[in-house]
């Protein structure tokens, strides 16, 4: 308990203080993202992973805390992971790439002797849909980092229920080590997660509960990680419909998302944000109160139907077409090489 306590205030200090070391370099390499006209860079994920895997080394280095032959490998795969995204934010790497290597990730830590071949492959499926989604939260400042703290916590309690010790410290690290970078992410946002920290929440997170899940029933998992996931899935229907319906391309950026609407809707940014992140502690907490037995799973019932009719409702609210604009860094490449 005391080296939980410790570890979670050390990961939320070291992350809030990297976090903003990190912010000038990222601007001097112009690794960074256009929101609102600000120029935001994009290191802060880095900044997380950085932190999380070095205090979660550091238990199982002085046997405090040993994470375990499964959640070893699992903070691994999440940290190649990061190291792919990290080149996607400083290359803009195309989207299958980012889907082969999520995959790859996934079938390296996905525990098939608890949950079968066929299960393990829809487990792979189920990591790289939430991790992809996940990483479609980071282009709002705070949302990522809300809904990922929200998730964490929900997760680790589940990992603890399931006497899971060092996956449930490890995702009291990272939510920490979250939250002190959301110090940095809250509106208006200093540094943003980037694929780097948005591929690796999503992994982590989605692949925790697969290690959490192994061994229960295919229908119940299923429930209670669509429980878990519920914002960042329903974030990602409401994209992939709007852009369908206005036979627009599914990669190019948009003003599609939840928090688009909801500012339509006359919302502030922070004011999207905290009723989204509010929405994510629901559905996050039926998901707990399933797994640990304390409600029936008719619940989660309510959960995806209150997604459905929340797409269903902001699918109406009109969005501002798409402006085209040029990534800073590739703007900049032409700079060069016009110069």
């Amino acid at each position: 308990m005391l080296y939980g306590i410790a570890a979670a205030t050390a990961a939320l200090l070291l992350a809030a203080l990297l976090a903003a070391l990190l912010r000038g370099p990222a601007l001097r390499a112009g690794i960074v993202d256009r929101r609102m006209q600000r120029r935001v860079p994009l290191l802060g994920g880095l900044a997380v992973v950085i932190v999380t895997c070095f205090v979660a080394w550091v238990g199982e280095w002085t046997r405090i805390a040993p994470l375990g032959d499964g959640v070893g490998r699992l903070l691994v795969a999440a940290a190649v992971l990061a190291g792919l995204g990290l080149v996607a934010d400083v290359w803009r790497l195309r989207a299958r790439v980012l889907v082969t290597g999520t995959a790859v990730a996934a079938a390296c830590v996905v525990p098939y002797d608890e949950t079968g071949v066929p299960g393990g492959l829809l487990a792979i499926g189920w990591i790289v849909v939430a991790s992809l989604a996940f990483k479609g939260l980071d282009h709002v400042d705070g949302l990522a980092g809300t809904v990922g703290v929200v998730t964490a916590f929900g997760a680790g309690a589940c990992a603890a229920a399931e006497v899971l010790d060092g996956l449930a410290v490890l995702l009291s690290v990272f939510a920490a080590a979250l939250t002190g970078f959301l110090m940095h992410n809250w509106h208006p946002a200093r540094i943003g997660l980037g694929a780097c920290g948005s591929l690796f929440t999503g992994f982590l997170l989605s692949s925790s509960l697969v290690l959490t899940r192994a061994g229960y029933g295919l229908g119940p998992s299923a429930a209670v990680v669509c429980c878990f996931g519920a914002v960042a899935l329903a974030d990602a229907v409401l994209v992939v419909l709007a852009r369908w319906l206005a036979r627009r391309p599914l990669l190019r950026r948009g003003p599609d998302h939840l928090a688009h609407r909801l500012r339509r809707l006359g919302l502030t940014p922070p004011g999207s944000v905290v009723l989204l992140g509010a929405g994510s502690f629901s559905a996050v907490l039926v998901g707990v109160l399933v797994h640990t037995g304390w409600t029936g799973e008719e619940a989660v019932l309510w959960v995806g139907g209150g997604a459905l009719v929340a797409v269903g409702i902001l699918l109406r609210i009109p969005v501002q077409r798409p402006r085209r604009v040029t990534s800073v860094q590739v703007s900049s490449q032409l700079r060069v090489r016009n110069g």
